[in-house]
């Protein structure tokens, strides 16, 4: 998704000083980061604007994990956060359900060129 940049803007549902302590944080493998948040975080707006929350996110060094950090009241962080956990482990079986199914073409082709051969 590219470098990922500090966010300075608060968007106007989140109320400072108190909405911005103690936020909800949890980890989003990098890889699914473009199926949840959009091309370079294009949906990030929207999710903010539905969750009522400020989201921002960290790419871990050394890590396959980008950090999701979710601000904003109490209730909306974890409505938030566990939408946007959900949404990232169905964009992770689907992935994982879709190898599968490469996986089981490319071994139909193998058994099917196998055959072919055996029955020359």
């Amino acid at each position: 998704m590219g470098a990922l940049q500090k966010r300075e803007d608060i968007p106007p549902w989140v109320k400072p000083p108190g909405d911005l302590k103690d936020p909800e944080v949890f980890q989003v493998p990098t890889r699914l980061l473009a199926a949840v948040f959009g091309p370079n975080g294009s949906r990030i707006p929207y999710l903010e604007q539905v969750s009522k929350t400020m989201l921002e996110l960290k790419v871990l060094e050394s890590s396959n994990f980008t950090e999701v950090v979710v601000y904003g009241s109490y209730l909306y962080k974890l409505r938030a956060k566990w939408m946007l956990q959900s949404l990232a482990e169905w964009h992770r079986q689907r992935q994982e359900r879709g190898m599968l199914r490469l996986e089981e073409a490319m071994n139909a082709l193998e058994l099917d060129l196998g055959f072919r051969e055996a029955s020359s």
